[in-house]
């Protein structure tokens, strides 16, 4: 296993995961209108979330001996904040989140049972919100 190639990829989870931290409490601000409760809460949620998967890759890091980046990647501002808007950039973002955790899995794979559940679990959890994510965006019928 390339130690450094898992601990950039990693690092690279990390900074996406805190960029989804700071997206998402974005996002719960900028909701308005009838439904702007349980949009808010659920939005919130995600940031938690984003925060527990960028807690959990840090982990990993120091575990295997790497420093934590104090980056996070780019933020795109749209200005858009209808909230179809809102859930076709969050859609964007966890795609290419997943494609990372794909590219760990790769990295880790017959190397570590322990990192490739880790990538495995991840890979669930964002296959599982992109999946609630399209269903929110499709139209009824």
């Amino acid at each position: 296993m390339d130690k450094q190639k898992v601990i950039d990829t990693l690092n690279k989870i990390l900074e996406f995961e805190l960029a989804g931290v700071v997206r998402y409490t974005h996002y719960s601000l900028m909701v308005f209108g009838h439904n702007r409760i349980p949009i808010v809460g659920w939005l919130r949620e995600q940031a938690t979330e984003s925060l527990t998967h960028a807690t959990l890759a840090g982990e990993h890091i120091t575990t295997l001996d790497g420093h934590p980046s104090l980056k996070i990647s780019n933020l795109l501002e749209t200005h858009k904040h209808a909230i179809t808007d809102i859930l076709t950039e969050s859609l964007e973002h966890e795609r290419t989140q997943v494609g990372n955790y794909y590219e760990l899995l790769k990295l880790v794979e017959g190397h570590s049972v322990y990192l490739e559940e880790y990538a495995r679990q991840m890979i669930t959890d964002e296959e599982t919100h992109i999946s609630e994510v399209e269903k929110m965006i499709r139209k009824p019928g």
